[in-house]
């Protein structure tokens, strides 16, 4: 089995359309269907899920992943963690609680906002485990396993969580990448990051942050993701170079 990445969604915190059919300046385009960041590792037998969107059913049917092993969090925003409690079916699959790793932080929201699926709550068995990751941790299934570099990311008022493995780093949401984390980002063979939109933002990069951190980073491909309304998937394919390439719902690779 071949290790794969799949970018499950790349839309900004409202997706697009939005819920009012709002689409900014996208064109009529598959690719500018936008579901909310999240994306899937299949590495050997090992099933890993980066954030659980709001979206997040319809991605995985979408994607046909059937099996759940871990789910690692980059922060407890909503867009990030509000589809948790679809992951139940796989609790029941399995018959044994599902592990889920984080930063101090977004482990102490998960457990004040999703209760229910770390501790016993009116007769509802708890479906998850929780870990607290700070920097290398393993995930592990029977004789296989994956090591992971868990890295601080800033985003806007808050820290979020990069993660790093076998030379591929996804960085979904942040404004500013700390000297001690851009340490560990040379030499990638994927780089995945946040390009919110054409203008400034206080919390993400956009497309000029992008590209000026790709440009320092010097990876083999990056691929922009977490994309507004404003940024057009053919309107980017044509102007990125050919080692950068936008994101689009269901976007796989090797690795």
């Amino acid at each position: 089995m071949k290790n794969k990445f799949t970018i499950l969604g790349c839309g900004s915190s409202l997706g697009s359309p939005w819920i009012t059919n709002y689409t900014g300046s996208l064109k009529k385009d598959s690719k500018n269907i936008r579901s909310r960041c999240c994306a899937h590792i299949q590495y050997k037998n090992l099933s890993i899920l980066i954030d659980t969107s709001p979206d997040i059913k319809s991605q995985f049917l979408k994607n046909k992943i059937k099996n759940l092993d871990a789910i690692i969090y980059t922060h407890e925003h909503a867009d990030q963690t509000s589809g948790i409690f679809e992951m139940r079916p796989f609790y029941w699959k399995n018959k044994k609680k599902i592990p889920v790793y984080g930063s101090k932080r977004t482990i102490k929201a998960l457990l004040s906002k999703y209760t229910f699926c770390f501790l016993p709550r009116h007769g509802y068995t708890p479906i998850m485990k929780p870990y607290i990751v700070k920097k290398n941790f393993r995930i592990k299934k029977k004789n296989k396993h994956i090591s992971i570099k868990a890295f601080n990311v800033v985003h806007g008022l808050i820290n979020a969580t990069g993660y790093l493995f076998e030379k591929v780093a996804y960085l979904s949401d942040c404004n500013r990448i700390p000297k001690t984390s851009l340490k560990l980002l040379h030499g990638l063979e994927f780089l995945i990051i946040d390009c919110l939109r054409k203008n400034k933002h206080p919390s993400h990069f956009n497309y000029d942050d992008a590209l000026e951190m790709i440009k320092i980073l010097k990876p083999k491909r990056a691929i922009l993701t977490n994309l507004h309304t404003d940024l057009d998937y053919n309107y980017l394919k044509k102007k990125l170079p050919s080692n950068i390439i936008p994101a689009y719902d269901g976007l796989k690779f090797n690795f």
